[in-house]
């Protein structure tokens, strides 16, 4: 169980201390996108209501749902309209494909409103859905949760319309309207954040916009809409951003997954002005630390390997410590710089990694975890390496 606690009453813990758990010691709940046995190695899987291919975005909404999934390998997205109950609950609705039982980029035809290419991140405050349609370059929205399947969403972002996919809209550059291969998306307090990876930048629309082809109104990772070098130019610090993948926010504060400096940016404020330095990071010792498990083999629980995903659960921040297969829990009201994870899931101790941890998949192992989203007591978890969604109640 999860208790909060007053700062000070927190007790100190050494690196080396025993992780508490995260989730629950007997494992997920609910396994979706899994039919066969768990001991079964993962592999590519026909398209169906109940089968995914390497999911990598996924989103549930607190009291009761709807449960959104990017099931990216088939290009669409799969919609249960309350939180399943039982493993391999097929989905109700399918967005991208004309069915169930097809699959193919852009529906294997021409792109369009109602066409996914390689989606990876979704996000919905139970009103609007956003979808990182990634490889289309763009930001499919719908005013509105989809009720029927294939359903055309309603504004598109990154393009100029919904039949155009290049990267920044065919240009060398990037603009305030236009994204490079974007995996990421959230809603928080009525602005929308996209991780515009390719350009190595989050832009952010105040408010989330009606107009197609709208441009942000601020760019973090960058001190300019034009700009697109890693670490804004420099090496590591405190502005650039070099593979940003997810985002989170909560209690005023912004989290970003920066997956290719090994590190979590975050701001103790929400940023009001463009190339806003983070306060600190997780993962790293320092602003300028960028190496894999701090350049060392194995991981400690203030160390990250690629971190694809992050969300907020009650007093915790979680984070998908996606190339150590495993996810962390940090304690949200003791966060600084370089500080130790105290929750753990996925893995036995913080000194362990590995796909199932070397294992064949069970009911609380993972492989490679893309994405992590918070509903009332319960993480949803795109395993991606074992194609399936865990439901796995917080310990």
């Amino acid at each position: 169980m999860l208790v909060s606690l007053n700062r000070r009453d927190r007790p100190e813990r050494s690196p080396s201390a025993d992780p508490v758990p995260l989730l629950d010691e007997c494992g997920a709940r609910v396994v979706l996108g899994s039919p066969g046995a768990f001991a079964v190695p993962a592999a590519p899987l026909t398209p169906a209501a109940h089968t995914l291919f390497g999911p990598r975005g996924v989103c549930l909404v607190p009291d009761g749902g709807p449960l959104i999934v990017c099931d990216t390998g088939h290009h669409r997205l799969l919609m249960w309209s309350g939180v399943p109950a039982a493993d391999n609950e097929p989905a109700e609705l399918v967005i991208g494909q004309t069915g169930f039982s097809v699959e193919g980029r852009n529906a294997g035809a021409d792109i369009s409103a109602a066409t996914l290419n390689v989606p990876t991140g979704v996000a919905t405050d139970g009103h609007v859905l956003a979808v990182a349609d990634a490889w289309n370059h763009r930001v499919l929205l719908w005013h509105g949760l989809p009720r029927c399947s294939n359903q055309p969403a309603d504004v598109v972002l990154g393009q100029a319309d919904f039949d155009s996919g290049l990267a920044n809209r065919g240009s060398r550059g990037c603009a305030p309207d236009t994204l490079n291969w974007c995996y990421g998306v959230a809603i928080h307090g009525g602005s929308l954040l996209v991780a515009d990876t390719g350009n190595r930048r989050v832009l952010v629309w105040h408010r989330i916009p009606t107009v197609s082809g709208a441009p942000a109104d601020l760019v973090l990772g960058q001190n300019d809409f034009v700009t697109r070098d890693e670490g804004a130019g420099a090496s590591a610090g405190a502005v650039g951003m070099r593979w940003p993948h997810a985002i989170a926010a909560a209690g005023g504060r912004l989290f970003v997954a920066d997956a290719g400096s090994s590190r979590i940016l975050v701001w103790t404020d929400m940023p009001q002005r463009p190339g806003t330095p983070c306060d600190f990071v997780l993962g790293q010792a320092d602003m300028s630390g960028a190496d894999h498990n701090r350049a060392a083999y194995d991981p400690t629980p203030a160390a990250l390997n690629m971190p694809y995903g992050v969300t907020v659960s009650e007093d915790c921040l979680v984070v998908a410590d996606t190339a150590n297969s495993r996810l962390l829990g940090f304690d949200i009201q003791s966060l600084s710089m370089g500080c130790a994870a105290m929750r753990l899931a996925g893995q036995k101790s913080f000194a362990d990694k590995g796909d199932n941890r070397w294992s064949p998949a069970a009911r609380d192992s993972v492989c490679w975890p893309f994405s992590v989203a918070a509903g009332d007591r319960t993480l949803a978890i795109a395993d991606s390496g074992n194609n399936r969604v865990l439901l796995w109640d917080l310990a």
